[in-house]
């Protein structure tokens, strides 16, 4: 684990994604962080261990689901499936699939594996795999504040976590899009889907793939900059919490009431033609229930004397 120095900073942006508005001034305190992405070996390690099953492994439960159709109901996550040509960019649906049998174990469908991925983020958990895992390691899941601070690696006042430039001088800085997005993949990064932890550069505090590759979960209910409460002395929030989770529900869908997470980070499905998340103040909103192939996690200790989770 790497020590963030924790301070404070300029949290989100007023120069992208609606979500991320407005720039607000944040203070963290100091915590430690983990250099690398929680991988496929590390989890194995952690399931062979207890005997745990994720949420993408169980079937799902009628009550919970009760106007799911009846395939829908047994085990399955996220998968995203490239199409052989461009396709209408409103409608993700053209992309992502809810395959049966994709797991951590198996992370495109029943077909595939993790042998000879040991090293890459585990991928297709859910928020409470996540705290399951962070309950056995003894570490917890960082708030969307430790984890901007962390990315920006001691650094403001820049576009990427490494600069201005999302390529400096031509160098791949995170595994993310090259290409049309969704169908084409120029793959100048050197892969098609996640890549083993620590390939590209760490940056400014140490960290490895705090930049694409795959999502991390964050602690935080989402809801908007603007709408979160702020505790707050001479205009900086002190180590803040996220949102409330009545509030976290995705409001297009009235009648589903499944509170959402903070994600953050980007993935290697980031690409400027579609999906420019590959920065630290990026956010987006993520259903407790949900796993996909590009979402992972990263946890941290915070210090004795600090909040709890």
């Amino acid at each position: 684990m790497i020590w963030i120095p924790g301070g404070t900073f300029s949290m989100g942006s007023d120069h992208h994604y609606a979500e991320e508005a407005p720039a607000h001034l944040v203070t963290v305190d100091g915590f430690w962080m983990d250099q690398y992405l929680v991988t496929n070996a590390q989890f194995q390690k952690f399931v062979k261990a207890t005997g745990y099953v994720t949420f993408a492994e169980r079937s799902a439960n009628l009550e919970d689901y009760p106007d799911a159709q009846p395939e829908m109901l047994q085990p399955a996550s996220c998968v995203f499936v490239k199409p052989g040509r461009p396709v209408d960019r409103r409608d993700h649906y053209n992309w992502w699939a809810y395959i049966p049998g994709a797991n951590w174990r198996h992370p495109e469908g029943s077909g595939s594996s993790i042998k000879g991925r040991e090293n890459h983020p585990v991928v297709h958990v859910a928020y409470e795999d996540v705290e399951a895992y962070a309950n056995w390691v003894g570490k917890v899941i960082p708030t969307e504040a430790e984890w901007e601070f962390a990315a920006w690696g001691g650094r403001e006042n820049i576009e990427f976590a490494w600069g201005n430039e999302l390529h400096p001088k031509g160098r791949m800085m995170a595994n993310t899009w090259q290409g049309e997005f969704p169908w084409e993949n120029l793959k100048t990064d050197g892969y098609e889907r996640t890549s083993p932890v620590g390939v590209f550069p760490a940056n400014g505090y140490r960290l490895y793939d705090i930049i694409g590759n795959v999502w991390e979960w964050t602690t935080d209910w989402y809801q908007e900059h603007s709408q979160i409460k702020k505790d707050s002395c001479c205009g900086t929030a002190m180590n803040p919490r996220g949102g409330d989770r009545e509030a976290s529900y995705d409001p297009t869908l009235p009648g589903v009431k499944i509170p959402r997470k903070v994600i953050k980070g980007g993935s290697f499905l980031c690409a400027p033609s579609y999906c420019r998340r590959y920065r630290p103040s990026a956010r987006m909103a993520q259903p407790l229930d949900t796993s996909t192939c590009h979402l992972g996690f990263r946890l941290i200790v915070r210090p004795r004397s600090r909040f709890k989770p």
